[in-house]
């Protein structure tokens, strides 16, 4: 079926059913309403392609996401259905590019090969080629995360420092004197992961607010790390009592090294954290959290991204998201041991 089809059966020009489809000329609403009962009657959907050809656009977004050699975590792979579910809302496709390593050809490629309408970036470093990258190609960008200094970009976050600070003071309320972070893996630290980054500043800011002792420890992002940090934990700082964490790919592991040691939670041991709401009712008992809200954030990464395309000169918005802590069944009064 085609825009001939639909004039023939209308009485009308070809012209006239296009400008009633594209909305650039006026039509008179008689017309205009023979027009659309016909279309009705045959289902008529305009082509992608030729639309998007019209409009100077491929209706497409890209999605930036970590290497391909990576397992992607839970959470990665929550951002990454919650943008294409919000694309697929406005009737765009998404077309996903691993970037890091190896695959800097892919990310070039959507760069510069103008594939896509505008881009979403995903996993964000306080220092960050890839946004610097994007800057200068004029390309439109959200990133889910941000870098140092993202005052000129448009952005989604999580408040890591303040939530973990938060975790830390509910512990410190609960009696707990010795506690630990376990954050993220060393490589990913070192390479300037911006939640791990925040996530001990505001751990330390807490820590010392409240004449705590603190250690933080590092921990990849999988069952049997977190066994093997929090065994080692428990080894080398015995006085701990309590952990918080971001890592939530660990939670497994932590609490079947918290089993094995014969530590109940809470009654021996307290844990906390920053995690999507799944894990945190998964673990036993389930987790007092910050539950995130991967779902609204990719849905504001596409909605603030679609501003951007609409509007390039518009001036760059970000939103902070900094969600309850759900208290649950895993934090306890510290227990003299």
């Amino acid at each position: 079926m085609n825009i001939g089809e639909i004039a023939r059966r209308a009485g009308v020009s070809r012209s006239t059913v296009s400008y009633v489809l594209s909305g650039k000329r006026t039509v008179s609403e008689a017309t205009r309403q023979r027009i659309q009962a016909v279309i009705d009657e045959l289902d008529y959907r305009p082509n992608a392609s030729a639309r998007a050809l019209k409009e100077g656009r491929t209706r497409t977004l890209g999605l930036v996401i970590p290497p391909a050699s990576q397992r992607l975590t839970d959470m990665q792979l929550g951002f990454v259905a919650s943008v294409v579910e919000a694309a697929a809302r406005h009737d765009l496709d998404v077309l996903l590019s691993p970037s890091g390593g190896d695959h800097d050809r892919s990310f070039e490629r959507i760069v510069s090969g103008r594939r896509v309408d505008g881009v979403v970036l995903m996993e964000i470093r306080l220092e960050d080629d890839r946004v610097t990258r994007l800057a200068r190609t004029g390309l439109p960008f959200v990133t889910i995360g941000r870098t140092a200094e993202a005052h000129g970009m448009s952005w989604v976050d999580i408040d890591y420092a303040g939530l973990i600070a938060r975790c830390v003071h509910h512990l410190a309320d609960l009696g707990h004197r010795h506690v630990a972070l376990v954050n993220r893996s060393a490589e990913l630290v070192a390479a300037g992961y911006g939640p791990s980054h925040r996530a001990l500043a505001g751990f330390q800011a807490a820590v010392a607010e409240r004449g705590l002792a603190g250690i933080d420890v590092c921990c990849g992002d999988d069952t049997a790390s977190g066994e093997a940090c929090v065994e080692q934990l428990l080894v080398t700082h015995p006085e701990v009592t309590a952990v918080a964490t971001i890592n939530e790919a660990a939670l497994p592991g932590m609490q079947r090294a918290l089993t094995a040691a014969g530590l109940a939670v809470p009654t021996d041991f307290s844990v906390t954290g920053v995690a999507a709401q799944h894990w945190a009712e998964d673990f036993r008992p389930p987790l007092t959290a910050a539950d995130v809200p991967m779902r609204d954030m990719g849905a504001e990464a596409v909605s603030l991204l679609l501003e951007i395309i609409a509007a390039p000169g518009s001036v760059p918005r970000h939103r902070l998201y900094s969600p309850p802590i759900s208290l649950r069944s895993s934090t306890g009064p510290v227990r003299a041991r």
